[in-house]
């Protein structure tokens, strides 16, 4: 009973905010997602990652195998997303990028920061900072179908992660002025994703949920496996691999929807993941994170 009071206590803020942004919407209250996911992935989260970079206190041999664990990790997924997608000759532009990424930021900081604390969540970053160098290099060049991956590096997000990952590396910090005004810009991001993660939800107008709900079944299994097997073999400590898989078993992110519908890639399926998979984390996440507390 106490390791399910606990589990709900650490998803219980996330849920809460969502369901804010969830009923805000249900009672026809305007919400801008468009501005406010602008604001959240141009500024505020490029600050939250880049501070967290920079104050990280991660040991330098456990950071090393982090990053080059998620790496291999992501290039597995990505494989066997590729494989199945082919296999069941889906459009690899609307299907491969959110069986291959989660919903790492809106969801899996949260939950790592609230489940294993600010050590938890530093490792998050970094697992999140892969995810996003690689989601808006290749990913973005699968959904666009062509173009230049190299255009991902005028994305703030990529610029913040790439920046605190050169200031963590070489040990450099930030004045004090500097860090306490980007503090409060990134303090914003959590809360903002979360709601934000709500309105997106309820606005939604998803199609095919039986195929959705085999293929999300598929994604959890292969996102939750492969992490823990490349943890494992990289002989990651139990709250580092905790995290690795946490992050990479979070559910489709609401903005593989706005990529398939900016793209046009099948974006009424896409939404049909995002809602599948956001219901099924319900109880695949407490499971995760029973196992590892």
């Amino acid at each position: 009973m106490h390791l399910v009071l606990q589990v709900l206590a650490i998803i219980a803020p996330v849920a809460l905010l969502a369901t804010i942004g969830f009923a805000w919407v249900r009672r026809g209250l305007a919400y801008d997602v468009a501005f406010v996911s602008r604001l959240s992935m141009t500024l505020s989260t490029p600050c939250l990652i880049f501070m967290a970079l920079v104050r990280s206190k991660v040991d330098p041999g456990l950071l090393r195998d982090t990053v080059l664990a998620a790496i291999v990790a992501y290039v597995l997924v990505g494989a066997l997303a590729w494989g199945l997608v082919r296999l069941l000759r889906l459009n690899l532009a609307a299907y491969w990028a959110p069986l291959a990424f989660g919903n790492t930021g809106n969801i899996g900081l949260p939950v790592a920061l609230f489940a294993f604390g600010q050590a938890g969540f530093d490792l998050a970053v970094v697992v999140f900072a892969v995810m996003a160098i690689l989601s808006f290099t290749f990913g973005v060049w699968v959904v666009a179908g062509g173009g230049s991956p190299v255009s991902a590096l005028r994305e703030p997000l990529v610029g913040g992660t790439l920046l605190g990952s050169l200031f963590l590396v070489l040990g450099w910090s930030v004045p004090a002025w500097l860090a306490a005004s980007l503090d409060l810009i990134g303090q914003m991001a959590i809360p903002l994703m979360l709601i934000t993660l709500g309105v997106a939800i309820a606005r939604l107008q998803p199609r095919a949920l039986g195929p959705a709900l085999a293929l999300c079944l598929a994604k959890l299994a292969i996102c939750t496996a492969v992490p823990l097997a490349v943890g494992l073999a990289f002989g990651l400590p139990r709250m580092t691999l905790g995290v690795l898989v946490l992050q990479l078993a979070t559910p489709v992110a609401v903005t593989s929807y706005m990529l398939a519908a900016r793209y046009e890639a099948n974006p009424d399926e896409v939404a049909g993941l995002v809602v599948v998979s956001t219901l099924l984390s319900v109880l695949a996440i407490p499971a995760i994170l029973a196992f590892f507390i």
